[in-house]
């Protein structure tokens, strides 16, 4: 991995689809000129907590360290969460925070040649929702989406996640999930949407390229790869990943992505493979 460099790291606002959120954009520092990558990221927490500092040190990381650094924005965004409005007040959040960077390109130093969408958790639903709804509603065009350990099934129903109910230490991540989803989708009818449960789309042709990243101990593990050969099937260029378990002090500990270093570096690749090679 690249050594650290240095960030400059600003706090600003972007407008949400009801009023302004709270953002986070992290640069390398001392270097001039326009980026040309812009990595908008939305955080996890279940649809119902969560907010900037939950993935802040992971997204120091990847800033700093990997994902092309001196080339690459990445915007951290809030979103509505469940507690005060459910479905689908986050995904339209999230979808105008999109708009808004693409707007308001110069303000944040980025020349507008790739936006990628990406997520943890909850905010992985957002991120594939926002690939859909972008295709479905013209615009804005984004060069790819990155979806780490998402969230896609709301009827939790695959088998690492029917697999974790029987295990004491982990149960309790299965019932956070329901308790989660009771929340952001109180309207039973909403759970097939295809904006609130991409893995339930039947229209998932024309969609950027996705790096999806599961991992072996993840309750969410087979929803991610599920969601991945879907979109294969459909001809979406797809790169699947599952990253090997990493032991956990405090098992319901997940959503902090304890695999970190593997995902910077799938990430990093990825990123690098959307640029064409220097002439």
């Amino acid at each position: 991995m690249n050594a650290v460099a240095e960030l400059a790291i600003r706090e600003l606002e972007v407008a949400g689809a009801a009023g302004p959120l709270a953002a986070r954009l992290y640069a390398v520092a001392g270097v001039r000129g326009k980026k040309e990558t812009l990595v908008v990221f939305f955080h996890g927490g279940g649809f119902v907590e969560g907010d900037l500092d939950e993935p802040d040190q992971f997204l120091r990381r990847m800033s700093s360290a990997a994902c092309g650094g001196a080339n690459q924005l990445v915007l951290a965004s809030r979103y509505t969460l469940a507690t005060e409005a459910p479905f689908p007040a986050a995904v339209e959040d999230a979808h105008a925070v999109l708009k808004w960077a693409k707007k308001n390109k110069a303000k944040l130093g980025w020349n507008g040649t790739y936006l990628v969408v990406a997520g943890i958790e909850a905010g992985a639903n957002l991120a594939a929702v926002c690939a859909l709804m972008s295709r479905d509603r013209g615009g804005p065009d984004l060069a790819a989406q990155i979806l780490i350990m998402p969230m896609l099934d709301p009827g939790l129903t695959t088998c690492s996640m029917r697999e974790v109910k029987l295990d004491d230490a982990m149960a309790g991540v299965a019932d956070k999930c329901a308790a989660s989803y009771r929340d952001y989708l109180p309207n039973g009818a909403d759970r097939t949407h295809p904006y609130a449960s991409p893995l339930q789309s039947s229209r998932l042709k024309n969609l950027p390229p996705a790096l999806i990243l599961s991992a072996e101990d993840d309750p969410l593990r087979d929803e991610a790869e599920q969601y991945a050969a879907k979109l294969s099937a459909a001809g979406v260029a797809t790169t699947l990943k599952r990253l090997s378990a990493v032991s956990l002090e405090d098992a319901t500990a997940r959503n902090e992505c304890a695999c970190a270093g593997s995902a910077i570096v799938e990430i990093s690749r990825f990123l690098a493979s959307l640029a064409p090679p220097p002439s």
